[in-house]
């Protein structure tokens, strides 16, 4: 199914709407101390950032790592996000396994902070860039 330009944007302000109500969920649950339902909140939000960011461009994705990798060939490598982005994903999809899958694996309050700080700042990065995109249409 192809999206008209405007359908793009409406999908993309509902994934971002998505993004930022998981970041508070991260935020709510690290300042209750459920730090491992923080750190997958807090990746999911920036998954959904990432998702709302690719829709603009009319590309959709399967996989963690298939959104990774599109969102490293059309706005990371076209120097609309730092390299930086990609290495913060990977290390917030690999926190988020950890404290899903691992048996005995666990998350320090400086991780869990560190992956809401993380998540935070990009989601502002993202939005900035979505919000180009759309602007400049």
């Amino acid at each position: 199914m192809k999206l008209s330009r405007q359908d793009k944007e409406n999908l993309s302000d509902i994934r971002f709407t998505k993004a930022q109500e998981f970041l508070r969920d991260a935020q709510a649950n690290i300042a209750e101390d459920r730090d491992k339902t923080g750190v997958n909140r807090a990746y999911y939000a920036v998954l959904q950032a990432v998702r709302s960011l690719l829709v603009l461009e009319g590309l959709d994705t399967e996989t963690h790592s298939e959104a990774i990798t599109v969102l490293s060939l059309h706005f990371v490598k076209t120097g609309l996000l730092p390299l930086e982005t990609i290495k913060t994903i990977k290390l917030l999809l690999s926190r988020r396994t950890d404290v899903d899958y691992g048996d005995f694996d666990s998350i320090s309050k400086e991780e869990a902070q560190d992956s809401l700080e993380k998540a935070e700042a990009l989601l502002a990065q993202i939005d900035a860039v979505r919000k180009g995109i759309i602007g400049g249409t």
